[in-house]
């Protein structure tokens, strides 16, 4: 008798499309991906990647994040924070790990923290 599973691994991602943009605060369990614009706060649970054509101007709030695009606000992520040579990046970081390719460009402080968010 085969055995029926109701239970099946849903990865939930969430794309903000080049062209779009949107005034407010966006709150995901799942990972993001952002290659417009954003002007509010974020809070995700997941991943989140702000392309090359992507920018931020809010708090953001992440387990990981990889930013190619620009970003300005106080960004947290609890485990690793990544900033591509096309990364433009203005505010404060927090983060437990951090990456950082020749190229990208910082103004801000950044504290290093063990704990996790």
């Amino acid at each position: 008798m085969a055995k029926e599973s109701n239970d099946f691994n849903l990865q939930i991602i969430n794309l903000i499309a080049k062209g779009t943009r949107i005034s407010g605060n966006l709150d995901s369990d799942g990972d993001l991906r952002i290659d417009g614009e954003i002007l509010g706060n974020l809070e995700t649970r997941g991943r989140l990647v702000i392309g090359p054509t992507g920018k931020v101007d809010g708090d953001i709030s992440c387990k990981s994040c990889e930013i190619a695009g620009t970003y300005n606000g106080k960004i947290t992520v609890s485990e690793l924070l990544s900033l591509k040579s096309s990364s433009r990046i203005t505010g404060n970081i927090i983060t437990s790990k951090i990456s950082i390719e020749p190229g990208a460009y910082f103004n801000g402080n950044c504290a290093m923290s063990d704990e996790s968010q």
